[in-house]
């Protein structure tokens, strides 16, 4: 097993490690944890499977296998990246929609409040 194979190991068993403490102590929820748990385990097996690695980098054409760790990483970076600017999108579309409503409520709160005061008198 070469240095290479070695450290990206530790950097994947340290990130994984890492995660799991983020979701314990709750500073990371679940549903985005999983992402991350499943990027390092595909970078962890094909550390550790540098059979698969080889095969998998022969067959898409790169000439030097580890650079196929560094794509699996970067390739689940940019996924992680698609489903964190879809979550943005989501809140920032229902932030606009509770704004309207909160805005519309106040309007309305407004126009029956001079009716209510003379009655209240």
């Amino acid at each position: 097993m070469n240095r290479l194979a070695v450290l990206s190991i530790f950097a994947s068993v340290a990130f994984f490690v890492y995660i799991i403490e983020m979701v314990r102590r709750r500073k990371l929820m679940e549903e985005y944890s999983i992402l991350w748990l499943s990027g390092s385990a595909a970078v962890l097996v094909l550390s550790v499977k540098q059979e698969w690695l080889n095969r998998i980098s022969a067959a898409a054409g790169i000439a030097y296998p580890p650079s196929l760790l560094f794509l699996v990483g970067m390739l689940f970076i940019v996924l992680i990246l698609i489903h964190f600017s879809m979550t943005v999108s989501k809140l920032k579309h229902k932030n606009k929609q509770i704004a309207q409503e909160v805005a519309l409520l106040k309007a309305r709160l407004e126009e029956a409040e001079p009716r209510r005061s003379p009655e209240k008198r």
